[in-house]
């Protein structure tokens, strides 16, 4: 009997400690990823918290990556505590220092919600995320791109600012992987169907939705 890959152990790889299943070496608990997502670092993975940027407790913005992801080494993500507002006569932080100014601005307009990757999602080296970015399941992030609006599902974005360069599919293939949910499935499906998800075989795919 094959034995799987285990979701819990930090390096799945022997000897390879450049690359860890990124959920393991977590701590700050509004970072949540899931099973089998991994981040590949050229120095540490243990790096990774340190480009969470301006990710303060007490704004509570939650970075959620999903499950199977492959994140590059210097991936960044800039979360809320590093907006400033635009529509004011000053973007000048006033309220952070205390003392007589505290109070005397609001955040609104500067949180922009929680960052969301989904599942199967490939971010290319040194790709930045912009605060409150959703990143839809299957889609790629091309290699130093500044991700500033969210990207739809099974989709190729690049650039800086980045953007779409074409669709992974067609939409009935990608409206069939969004109904399969495969990362969700047992990992022992997951183990006998990985010759059809890693093929370009249509006929197999579909079949497997009466699996």
């Amino acid at each position: 009997m094959t034995l799987n890959p285990n979701p819990n152990s930090v390096y799945p790889l022997n000897n390879y400690h450049r690359l860890c299943f990124l959920k393991n070496i977590i701590q700050n608990p509004n970072i949540l990823v899931g099973d089998f997502t991994y981040y590949d670092d050229l120095e540490n993975p243990y790096n990774f918290e340190k480009n969470v940027l301006y990710h303060f407790d007490f704004i509570g913005d939650k970075l959620i990556i999903g499950k199977f992801c492959a994140i590059a080494s210097d991936v960044k993500f800039i979360m809320n505590g590093s907006n400033h507002p635009l529509n004011y006569f000053t973007t000048y932080p006033f309220s952070i220092f205390g003392h007589s100014w505290e109070n005397t601005m609001s955040v609104e307009g500067t949180f922009k919600g929680d960052t969301i990757i989904g599942n199967d999602v490939w971010l290319g080296y040194n790709s930045l995320i912009m605060p409150g970015i959703k990143i839809g399941d299957g889609s790629i992030v091309a290699a130093n791109s500044v991700v500033t609006k969210d990207v739809e599902p099974y989709t190729i974005v690049g650039g800086n600012p980045a953007k779409v360069i074409r669709k992974r599919f067609s939409n009935e293939v990608i409206d069939l992987l969004l109904e399969l949910q495969w990362w969700n499935w047992s990992i022992e499906k997951i183990t006998e169907n990985i010759p059809i998800l890693c093929s370009d075989d249509i006929n197999r795919l579909k079949g497997l939705m009466n699996a």
